[in-house]
């Protein structure tokens, strides 16, 4: 049974949010060199290269930062070295879109995790041309047109604004309206991010390549499909005599959850006759559109820990016992049975000006803090 700690200082509290701020700051940068590597085929980083961008960012040199990142064709180069405010955007777009991805795989054997020491994050599942690898695509195609059409509106980008399109007056079905405010430029997010995702999956001539493509581009107009008109009224007593309105991206959990829903109806495809596209590998399924996710290979059970095919295994996870989902012991567990392990941890209790209900033995005094005891159910390693 684990023991609780004992409830830090106030020195020791200080010191903790200090370091968690800096490790923040140290899974940015990490992440961003994830995502400019990794995401194009690349299963792991050189350490060297981490060094060279936690440099650029003293230095501040984007030609340092660029001609570091291995894997990077002449046109991401060429976009990396005139926009570098944009590449420091997407790398902190990059944690939202990570814990999105893991949001949405919670209960499931795969959960976006990744092997000890793997440095590119998702490592050896993105070189399968499976759902999840379909998935991952499309998110954080996502959340590059996100991450950038938001810095466009907090002004955070030299080469962007709020939408120049939105001005004059416009008309609804609640009437006529004036555009004013600061809409969301996301046509801006989505060429950039179109720009820069796909540049080098347009050099490449197979099937791993146009399948990027497409969900790419699925991820990206799944951030659009959520852009919301959003009005503020003016008149007496708000009579709503006036209007002004823009648009505005909705919570990325919306696209997240949209996503999800199109990873859980992603079509399996095989590339037709002449190289061009896809054709769908069961002829009873209809044919994907623009927004569906597609993908080549059926995935692995993920039950045990691979590391040829990045998979962590089950070994430890919580699981449900009442369930008959995803998260159920039996589909979690992958059969190998579970355990019941009794955590103690310190909680704080508000006895009021009694001690009914809590113990009198356990909880004497109006604030106290008491041990609590929580079973965890967790999956057998055999």
């Amino acid at each position: 049974m684990a023991e609780s700690k004992q409830p830090r200082t106030d020195l020791q509290q200080e010191e903790g949010t200090w370091r968690a701020r800096k490790a923040t700051q140290k899974a940015q940068i990490s992440l961003l060199e994830y995502w400019l590597y990794s995401v194009h085929k690349t299963a792991a980083l050189d350490e060297a290269v981490g060094s060279s961008l936690r440099y650029m960012g003293a230095v501040g040199s984007p030609r340092v930062m660029c001609d570091n990142v291995p894997g990077l064709v002449s046109r991401q180069r060429q976009l990396c070295q005139r926009h570098p405010e944009v590449m420091r955007s997407i790398g902190q777009g990059v944690a939202e879109w990570t814990a999105e991805c893991q949001h949405q795989f919670r209960q499931h054997r795969w959960n976006c995790n990744t092997l000890d020491r793997d440095h590119s994050l998702f490592g050896r599942v993105l070189l399968r041309s499976s759902r999840e690898s379909a998935f991952v695509y499309a998110i954080s195609s996502a959340g590059v047109v996100f991450a950038i059409t938001r810095a466009c509106s907090q002004g955070e980008l030299k080469s962007c604004s709020c939408d120049p399109k939105k001005k004059g007056s416009a008309k609804d079905n609640r009437g006529h309206f004036d555009w004013g405010g600061c809409s969301d430029n996301i046509d801006y997010g989505v060429k950039f991010a179109r720009a820069f995702v796909d540049a080098k999956e347009r050099k490449g001539k197979d099937a791993r390549a146009l399948m990027n493509l497409h969900n790419n581009r699925a991820g990206r107009k799944a951030v659009k499909k959520f852009l919301k008109q959003e009005c503020k009224c003016h008149g007496v007593s708000g009579s709503c005599t006036l209007r002004t309105c823009w648009l505005a991206m909705a919570d990325f959990r919306k696209t997240g959850d949209y996503l999800w829903k199109k990873y859980e109806g992603a079509i399996q495809v095989v590339m037709n006759q002449d190289g061009t596209g896809f054709t769908v590998a069961n002829k009873r399924f209809k044919r994907p559109t623009k927004n569906d996710l597609v993908y080549f290979e059926s995935s692995p059970d993920y039950c045990i820990r691979d590391r040829d095919i990045g998979s962590v295994g089950t070994a430890g996870r919580v699981c449900n016992q009442t369930s008959r989902g995803m998260d159920s012991c039996e589909v979690m567990c992958c059969g190998r049975g579970y355990d019941t392990t009794r955590i103690s941890r310190m909680t704080k209790c508000f006895c009021g000006s009694s001690s009914v209900g809590f113990g009198a033995d356990s909880c004497q005094r109006p604030w106290q803090q008491t041990r609590e005891a929580t079973g965890l159910i967790l999956c057998r390693h055999s």
